[in-house]
């Protein structure tokens, strides 16, 4: 598989070439009216917290999203903004990795492009994680505090039913199982990595399920997920088939 990384040891002015603490690591396809407001609120929310990258991989988005990215680097810094381009949809679990492989933070923060993962959440994960020393800080919208905002009723009721059922039947402590914003530690993220097999919805819930069932230490954080206001959503039929067969392959499996 080829990959082309762009990044470099030219910063903008105010930008430290210093090797982050964190790493947000972002898959991109077809999200280039998201990504400067993505960069932006990130910039906003962690630029005076922590040390940062953040870690773009494209796959080949027909709409230039890779271009867009790239335009940001000049702003915010060869540092700052990286850039992974894959040749085609190669799937969420091997951008993670790829990802990962191009990343250098301790920390490691997974979220999606499309606006739905409010950066503003981020300092509570960072917090909670000092906290609790903990493993993984996954964003909830099951708790006290959390919630889903621009959905209708019949997506609630299958988000909230998926995960309800995963849960009793997989014995999973973790409230929303199919999350996907969420802080690692590094060699956590390497080694769950290394270990899951599903692709698509079911891939989150496999990897927090193996982390709880080989003992990492799993904090919760309340979010706010918003449905995306720009680009068409990812989910479809397709992915909920994927659920069922990992949810399968798990209780098989584990």
């Amino acid at each position: 598989m080829k990959t082309n990384i762009t990044s470099g040891t030219g910063t903008a002015a105010g930008h430290s070439s210093a090797q982050p603490e964190y790493s947000v690591i972002v898959p991109t396809f077809n999200e280039r009216e998201n990504v400067a407001v993505l960069v932006w609120l990130l910039h906003k929310y962690l630029s005076d917290l922590v040390s940062f990258e953040i870690v773009f991989v494209d796959d080949s988005s027909p709409d230039g999203t890779a271009d867009a990215i790239a335009q940001l680097q000049p702003v915010y810094g060869t540092s700052r903004v990286r850039l992974v381009r894959r040749p085609r949809k190669l799937g969420l679990g091997s951008a993670y990795a790829v990802g990962l492989a191009a990343s250098s933070g301790r920390f490691i923060i997974l979220m999606d492009a499309d606006l739905s993962h409010h950066p503003k959440h981020l300092p509570a994960f960072i917090a909670a994680q000092h906290a609790a020393n903990a493993d993984i800080v996954t964003g909830t919208r099951y708790r006290l505090g959390g919630g889903v905002a621009g959905w209708n009723l019949t997506r609630k009721i299958t988000s909230r039913g998926a995960n309800l059922l995963a849960s009793f039947l997989l014995g999973a402590q973790t409230s929303d199982l199919t999350g996907a914003f969420r802080l690692y530690r590094r060699q956590a993220l390497a080694e769950l990595l290394a270990n899951t097999t599903s692709h698509g919805y079911a891939f989150q819930m496999e990897v927090i399920v193996r982390a709880q069932y080989g003992g990492l230490q799993i904090v919760e954080v309340p979010i706010v997920f918003v449905d995306r206001l720009y680009g068409e959503s990812k989910l479809g039929v397709g992915e909920y088939v994927q659920f069922v067969r990992g949810l399968l392959g798990l209780l098989v499996g584990l």
